[in-house]
């Protein structure tokens, strides 16, 4: 597992190079097919990652994922990870798809953040009617979804549908998505609130610029406005029933291994493999660092002197753990999916809570570092205070707030009812 580990990411030290394969990046996204089409996708991800890290800084400058970027990634199939087979999608499973993020994100975490979104939406999105699946994929097979699914919006009831009124921040990736998936609330007959999930064509809402961010600021997580716009019934599914087996699009797709599973933990599958990514490639960025650092004043080398060693022993102890915890919860994941199991409460409050946890581990890791990297890794061009950065990010979704993972986690350990104020 360590040997692996170390492995992956010690190859990420040569994407910081200013390399320009020119004649890789013109197969990519000019003939729009993989160069190795019989290797996996970790490994053809792999071969594009330098165009990625070079393009980081730069990224951060524009505030979104760079489209030569979503070009890289889509020439490998890769935003088709999820999307069911029968629209030419790969299914593929949730390690394989996790490995892939991990890897990106070493090279640039926004870029991660935001396609590992536009990835998992078609897990959810093949939750939906086949006739929204088909609308979408049948007219669009490349198509993808981002999101804002607190529910924000001000909903109308009329017939055939909902007419919805708001604005939706964080949407990651908007820029890149033909659609976008809203969460809002009805209510039923006794005024008790069903929320719910509509998707929507990008015709139906605007994009506000207001991504204006300290970290991952190249996910362009912008903000969804929408003005007076109908969702019909078909296109609306109650997030209750997509995390119980019984939303509509639910068997639709009887010999796969990845939709017999609620959509929520596929949905947040990326934050926790982000977090890892950056993780590791602190490490090693540390290591390079840390090898010619000449203490300013006195001329010592302290880049190996016995505290720098300690940091970068535990910070590996600690990123290999973050790693190894995780792979045993995709694994998880993997082995209900292909044996049709659906998780019960107890595995879903563990799959809920575990990335949060490696997360946890994952900021402290880089933490330990940057607090002995020295003054210059503060500098703006340093590729440490942007990890450093990145990594805090990533622990401050809603979804890896450890504070709540903690209190849910415990209630279902202790026998008790979920806390409806935490989802």
């Amino acid at each position: 597992m360590m040997e692996n580990t170390i492995s992956n990411v010690a190859s990420l030290s040569d994407f910081h190079d200013h390399s320009n394969n020119d004649s890789i990046h013109l197969m990519y996204t000019e003939a729009k097919i993989p160069l190795h089409p019989k290797k996996s996708m970790l490994e053809q991800i792999k071969e594009i990652l330098p165009r990625i890290a070079k393009n980081a800084e730069y990224a951060e400058e524009l505030r979104q994922v760079p489209d030569e970027n979503i070009q890289l990634l889509k020439a490998l199939k890769f935003h088709r990870a999820f999307q069911p087979k029968v629209y030419g999608g790969l299914e593929m499973s949730l390690p394989d798809f996790s490995n892939c993020i991990v890897a990106i994100a070493g090279a640039c975490a926004g870029t991660a953040w935001a396609f590992s979104l536009l990835c998992t939406h078609s897990h959810q999105i093949a939750m939906f009617t086949k006739q929204l699946q088909d609308e979408i994929w049948l007219v669009n097979p490349d198509a993808t979804a981002s999101s804002s699914i607190a529910p924000f919006g001000k909903v109308q009831e009329v017939d055939g549908g909902i007419v919805l009124n708001g604005e939706y921040g964080w949407s990651s990736g908007c820029d890149h998505a033909e659609y976008a998936i809203v969460g809002f609330n009805r209510f039923d007959a006794e005024g008790k609130k069903i929320y719910s999930f509509g998707v929507i064509p990008r015709s139906d809402y605007e994009i506000i610029d207001n991504w204006f961010a300290q970290a991952i600021k190249s996910s362009g997580s912008k903000q969804l406005k929408l003005v007076d716009i109908f969702i019909p019934e078909y296109r609306i599914s109650k997030a209750k029933e997509m995390m119980e087996g019984r939303s509509a699009g639910f068997g639709l797709y009887p010999e796969s291994k990845i939709y017999y599973s609620p959509y929520r933990p596929y949905f947040a599958s990326g934050f926790s493999a982000v977090s890892l990514g950056i993780a590791e490639r602190m490490v090693e960025a540390f290591k390079e660092k840390q090898r010619g650092r000449i203490r300013a004043y006195t001329g010592v080398n302290v880049g190996l002197s016995t505290p720098a060693l300690m940091r970068i022993a535990e910070s590996t102890h600690q990123v290999a753990a973050a790693r190894a915890f995780l792979e045993k919860t995709w694994e998880d994941h993997r082995l209900h999916g292909e044996n049709h199991i659906y998780p019960n409460k107890e595995t879903l409050a563990f799959w809920r809570t575990n990335q949060a946890y490696a997360v946890k581990m994952c900021i402290e890791a880089v933490e330990r570092l940057m607090a002995g990297a020295g003054a210059t890794s503060w500098l703006d061009n340093s590729e440490l205070q942007r990890l450093f950065r990145d990594s805090h990010m990533t622990g401050a979704h809603a979804y890896t707030d450890y504070d709540v993972c903690a209190q849910i986690l415990g209630r279902e350990l202790m026998g008790m009812d979920p806390d409806p104020t935490m989802v």
